[in-house]
């Protein structure tokens, strides 16, 4: 009986230890990065039968988001859909995927599954590898 009195304190006195020392820890952020989809409907988006899909977000006030648009219109093929989408004009879709941030660009997959993304400007080494590797993934 002592046995079984002994094992309950030290119990208490470890939920104890553990309430103290988790309300002291700092809280992981509710939301991370600049809002990326991490999810996209393909319908939304041009072509949605093709196996890839390039998005890139931008907007008309954006200095970078024209030659990132620029380097991605390179990528477009039989298999890969690549489209711009433009703040001003495509309001609707910068507001459904809450984008908070362009240019970003996403390469995304049949299933709309966003498998990389770039935030700000992109080198086109970069996104031709990310891309090269997302297909190579699949």
């Amino acid at each position: 009986m002592i046995r079984v009195v002994i094992v309950v304190l030290v119990v208490a006195v470890a939920f104890a230890v553990a309430m103290v020392a988790q309300r002291r820890a700092p809280r992981a952020p509710a939301r991370g990065g600049h809002g990326i989809p991490e999810q996209l409907d393909r319908a939304d988006f041009a072509n949605p039968g093709a196996p890839w899909l390039i998005t890139v977000f931008t907007s008309a006030t954006c200095d970078v988001c024209a030659d990132t648009w620029q380097k991605a219109t390179v990528l477009e093929s039989a298999d890969v859909a690549v489209q711009q989408i433009e703040y001003q004009r495509d309001r609707r879709l910068h507001d459904r995927y809450a984008i908070e941030a362009v240019p970003l660009v996403l390469v995304v997959d049949d299933r709309g599954v966003v498998r990389t993304s770039f935030v700000g400007p992109v080198s086109a080494t970069h996104l031709w590898a990310a891309v090269a590797e997302a297909r190579e993934s699949s």
